[in-house]
């Protein structure tokens, strides 16, 4: 009985530590992460572009709207995260335990017609 509990106990510690490690490597905050760390490098470069950087591009600073864009995507990611955690997975159930002693079949009854009923 004891060694049913100590190996109950250790599949519903490892189950947790599986949720947890789940929960860590999720995609989205992956994504977030590095959508928010390229971000903030695009951004930074854009707002340090010099003149000649804008001229070759227009006057539009790609810089500048592509590194904020990318932040607002990443922080976007990391709120979905937040607000919507990934879900533990559930434990398997337990098999049903087999009945003691099967029940035989029921012979059918007089009233009952069957292949072997008398009859016609």
């Amino acid at each position: 009985m004891s060694d049913e509990y100590e190996y109950q106990h250790q599949v519903e510690e490892l189950e947790g530590k599986s949720a947890s490690a789940a929960r860590l490597f999720d995609v989205r905050r992956i994504i977030g992460g590095l959508f928010v760390v390229y971000g903030i490098m695009v951004t930074l470069a854009g707002i340090t572009a010099s003149d000649a950087d804008l001229k070759k591009a227009e006057n539009i600073n790609i810089n500048l709207w592509t590194g904020v864009s990318m932040l607002v995507l990443g922080l976007l990611f990391l709120l979905w995260l937040k607000l919507r955690p990934a879900a533990p997975p559930h434990p398997p159930h337990p098999p049903h335990p087999a009945p003691e002693s099967p029940t035989p079949p029921t012979p059918p009854t007089s009233h009952e017609e069957g292949p072997n009923a008398g009859g016609s």
